[in-house]
This record gives C-alpha cells, structure tokens and sequence, in this order.
C-alpha cells in the first residue's frame, strides 16, 4: 500500500483558510462588478453573490467573510460556503477540486465522476454496506503537485441523499437540506475516511444496457480529465492557465491514473445487484 505522510497539510491548511465570520462584503473585484448570481476569481480573492441573498467573500490568508440578508435561509450558508466558496479556497491554495464522489479500499481512493444526477453519491455511499467506507461526496479535492501520484484529501462535506437514496443505500438519514431542497444529510453505513490518500483510479458512470466496465484509452482520456464543471474552471483561473498549459496538466495527469466508464441502468431493482458488482471490480483490481 502507498505511505502517505501523516503531516501532508493539505487538510489543516484548508481547514484554517476556510474559517469563517460574518459582516459585509465587496460588490466588486478589480474594479469588476459582480451582481446577484454571479461569482469572479481574480488572484487570491474570490466573491460569490447569491440571489437568495448570500456573499462570500474569500482572500488567501484571511478566511471567509460571510454577509446574509435578514430574509436568507440559514441553512444555505453551509451549502454556499462548502461548495462554490470552498472550491476556490483550494484552487487558489494549489489544490484540484474534481466532481466526483470517493470511497477507499486498502488504503486507496476509488473516485466516481459524471453529471449531476449521474448517481455518485448514492453509489458511493451505498458501497458501505461492502466494506467500502466513504472518503468524500460531490466534490474530491486533489493533490496533483506529483502528477504520477495524485493525492486525495478527505471530504469537506456532508453527504447529501434524497429519501429514494436513503433508502436505497442503508445510510442514517440526518436533517434535512434546506426546505427547498428533497435531500437530507446522511451518514453512509461504512463510515469515512479522514486521512490523505493516494488515487488508485476514476471510473465515469453512464446510463445504458448491459452493466459494463471498459477501459477508456487515447484522447479520450484527457477529454474525460478535461472537465466544464465551474471546479475546474477555478483551478485554472487560479493558477493563470492559457489553453496549452491546462492542456499539459491533464494531459500529465491521464498518462499516469486509471480510468474507466461504467455503464449501468438506473433501476432501483437492480441497484443492490449493480452496487455488489461494483464493490467485486474495487476489490479484483486490488488484488491484481
């Protein structure tokens, strides 16, 4: 198994550059409005303005800077703090946030990816109840200093299951999202991981007949890495990447890390059958 240092910093240093207070914040950066709805990275700052009366506002060294109007739901802070907000924390501290949700297996990170609703969460947490513990849901923040061993920091959020996922996957449902929002907190039947641990491979889940795992090889492999998620576009403008340098980086990144697709009917009645085979493959490729 891959020995990772106990003292890897990622997981501190984010913690503190997310710690929070509460008070006004900037319309602008730059001299760049940014209106209800919108959100601007520009060098170590980051703004988000929400239509339902957020703005986060993030400056590298200074933690967040939280402004609520009085009609705002509370229960949206976490979500806007742990989703947009967070992503650029790490993107401007130098570190991937890639959409995908993670369970471990021997001391190793098996990554899922796809659309929203492509069924990452629901997946991953069901893999628990196979010995699969959890290691983050929605977004894996990446260590990608080594492109050759890219690195998993554990999870910054919660997980977020609807009541079908729920009961589908055997978590422990919590409290409920936001009024607004059909999903609860949950805690997954394996658990969690809370340490830094090496990436042993993506596998890009599908919807289709029959249930499937194929190799995915050549350009596709950089199409896959080549993300339009609003993460990824925040990693690049952090780090001032032109085209051909984002290119380079993934690029680096697909010739070393093992990629697959899964494709699989949305059945709930085949969901049990699915999950196992899925936890069968995990386990086959550690013994190989």
């Amino acid at each position: 198994m891959d020995q990772v240092p106990s003292c890897h910093p990622g997981p501190a240093l984010l913690a503190h550059e997310a710690r929070v207070r509460h008070g006004p914040v900037p319309r602008e950066l730059a001299g760049t409005a940014v209106p209800p709805g919108s959100m601007l990275l520009e060098g170590d700052t980051f703004l988000i303005r929400t239509v339902s009366g957020y703005g986060l506002f993030y400056r590298k060294g200074e933690g967040v800077t939280i402004e609520r109007d009085p009609g705002a739901d509370p229960a949206e802070e976490a979500l806007w703090l742990n989703g947009s907000t967070y992503a650029a924390i790490a993107s401007i501290n130098g570190f991937l946030p890639f959409h995908a949700s993670a369970v471990v297996h021997q001391g190793r990170v098996h990554a899922f990816s796809g659309p929203s609703g492509a069924g990452k969460s629901t997946l991953a947490a069901a893999l628990g109840r196979h010995g699969l513990p959890l290691l983050c849901d929605d977004t894996l923040v990446l260590d990608v200093s080594d492109p050759a061993r890219v690195l998993c920091l554990p999870g910054h959020k919660r997980l977020k299951l609807s009541p079908e996922a729920i009961g589908l996957t055997g978590a422990q449902a919590q409290e409920k999202v936001a009024p607004m929002i059909d999903k609860h907190y949950a805690e997954p039947a394996g658990g969690t991981v809370r340490q830094v641990l090496p990436l042993a491979g993506l596998t890009f889940l599908e919807e289709g007949e029959p249930v499937e795992f194929a190799p995915i090889a050549g350009a596709q492999r950089i199409a896959r890495l080549n993300d339009d998620h609003y993460t990824a576009e925040l990693f690049a403008l952090a780090r001032g990447e032109g085209l051909a340098q984002r290119f380079a980086r993934i690029a680096a990144i697909a010739a070393a890390l093992p990629m697959q697709r899964l494709t699989r009917p949305r059945d709930p009645a085949r969901f049990d059958e699915i999950t196992a085979l899925v936890a069968a493959r995990i386990k086959q490729d550690a013994a190989a």
